[in-house]
């Protein structure tokens, strides 16, 4: 399949409106999860860090599966993606309503609804890219803000359908709205275009022949001479017998020169096969190794290797209070009748001001993105730290909406990246980050829930989150301080022989 150059408009403003949708509709549940949260603690009575798994595993499992999410879209294209992993979200959320556990829940929540979001990020990001050249950014900063839109109305949808009809019954409807992705998926019409030119063979295609067949023909020529020897000698005697007996022994002949091609040509194609086998073989060999080689030179950069350890404990530490931070509010006895909008709510709303203002501040010249990422990093482990001390709704909801607004970073995140690794290897770095930004985002609401366990209060557990991120954001900030001028100006140029990888990532 060979694109088009980018329209950078007509259908590709259709492709955003329905990615924008998509998101909405995917992440809206999973992202608002707190609100379930509370709901499944008093449901199965289990342990604060046992059902913290459920949520950060469906948020964190797309990230964790990032690398399967662009294989599949890269094999099957992002429509019939998006509309298997439709059929995955809405199915996942619609069984959890009759989950008897919470073992359950981990593979229908946590796992299906997980898996099924991180394909669907990864659909609209790759067929947004392919609409748009020119106005990538921009399309890509406005399908981003499709999940912080959802988290913002599904905090107070979810929990004004449980007060209506049940927990059960809220993950019924909310997963009958989620079968809308497959009408956004059926519009994602792919760019193609039928009268271009067959696309250029691959290097294992262009392998010349002489390497596939080896001395085989040597011993083809040989057999084949042999063959007309005896064909020539059996004639010659027959000439001597009668005419049945000799047409009859020419026929023989004939089947028999027929078989023996037939078996040299089957032996000449399994030897075809199996040496393309060897040297595709020999190549995905290669790659591998390619692939390990530029990982290694990647964290040989200082800056990349104190970005990795970031993002990990930024996660861990940054991610948790969008689950819990309504049984923070339950654990101080904030009377429920003070709530103006749910905390969860302007977690989210906050998350899309966030990303829209950073992303602006990012574009202007004499902002340095990086410092501009550590600031973010050490304004949220400071707010993290301020969580204990919040007593009241008005606190928790200022506080709510400054980590909302910080957590907004992921929209410079890849301005990050590519100003430490350089653009050719922004794929590579990005993915490998983006897996352990999907393992931070798995165990950060456990570790604080195991905490809660433990001492059955938050403000230990917070106080550590506040330590995970301030330490994670000193880290990069020293390792940035001595060498920012040298590592962004280091030429990136890859190793010879190396392929490039596309990665996702969630929002």
């Amino acid at each position: 399949m060979v694109f088009r150059k980018p329209p950078d408009g007509g259908w590709g403003w259709v492709i955003v409106v329905v990615s924008f949708f998509t998101q909405f509709l995917c992440y809206g549940s999973p992202l608002a999860v707190g609100v379930l949260y509370l709901e499944w603690l008093d449901a199965f009575g289990e342990g604060k860090g046992k059902t913290a798994w459920v949520g950060s595993l469906a948020n964190g499992i797309g990230l964790l599966a990032s690398p399967v999410c662009s294989i599949c879209v890269s094999s099957f294209g992002a429509r019939p993606v998006a509309i298997f992993s439709g059929f995955m979200v809405a199915g996942g959320l619609m069984m959890s309503s009759f989950a008897p556990n919470i073992y359950f829940l981990y593979i229908s929540y946590g796992i299906v609804v997980g898996l099924g979001c991180g394909l669907l990020y990864t659909a609209t990001v790759t067929i947004t890219c392919h609409y748009f050249d020119k106005r990538r950014g921009l399309a890509l900063g406005l399908i981003s803000t499709g999940s912080s839109v959802g988290l913002f109305i599904y905090a107070a949808l979810q929990r004004e359908l449980i007060d209506l009809y049940g927990l059960d019954g809220c993950l019924l409807i909310v997963g009958a709205l989620s079968l809308n992705i497959l009408a956004c998926g059926s519009l994602m019409r792919p760019l193609e275009s039928s009268d271009s030119p067959p696309p250029e063979k691959t290097c294992v295609d262009k392998v010349p022949d002489q390497y596939f067949v080896y001395h085989e023909k040597e011993k083809t020529v040989e057999e084949n001479i042999s063959i007309l020897e005896k064909g020539y000698i059996d004639e010659k005697c027959a000439n001597n017998m009668p005419d049945y007996k000799q047409d009859s022994i020419l026929n023989k002949n004939v089947l028999s020169s027929i078989n023996v091609n037939e078996k040299d040509t089957y032996k000449k194609k399994v030897v075809e096969q199996t040496n393309f086998c060897k040297q595709l073989a020999k190549r995905k060999w290669q790659l591998y190794l390619n692939y390990w080689e530029e990982t290694v030179v990647l964290f040989k950069n200082k800056v990349f290797s104190a970005l990795f350890v970031a993002i990990l404990l930024f996660d861990i530490g940054g991610f948790p209070p969008s689950l819990l931070m309504e049984d923070v509010a339950r654990s101080a006895n904030i009377n429920e009748d003070d709530y103006h909008m749910p905390l969860i709510s302007i977690i989210g709303i906050m998350t899309a001001v966030g990303k829209l203002t950073l992303g602006i501040l990012a574009d202007f010249k004499w902002v340095n993105t990086l410092y501009l990422y550590v600031t973010t990093l050490l304004m949220t482990g400071v707010a993290l730290f301020a969580i204990p001390f919040a007593k009241s709704y008005l606190t928790l909801a200022v506080l709510s909406g400054i980590l909302g607004f910080l957590t907004g970073n992921w929209s410079i995140f890849p301005y990050v990246t590519t100003k430490t690794v350089g653009i050719e290897k922004l794929t590579h770095a990005y993915g490998i980050l983006m897996f352990f930004a999907g393992l931070g985002n798995s165990l950060g609401p456990p570790i604080v829930g195991w905490f809660y366990d433990w001492t059955q209060e938050y403000d230990t557990a917070f106080y550590f989150s506040g330590f995970c991120v301030l330490l994670g954001g000193f880290l990069l900030l020293l390792a940035a301080l001595p060498c920012w001028n040298a590592c962004t100006n280091q030429s990136s140029k890859l190793p010879p022989n190396t392929y490039s990888y596309k990665v996702a990532s969630s929002a």
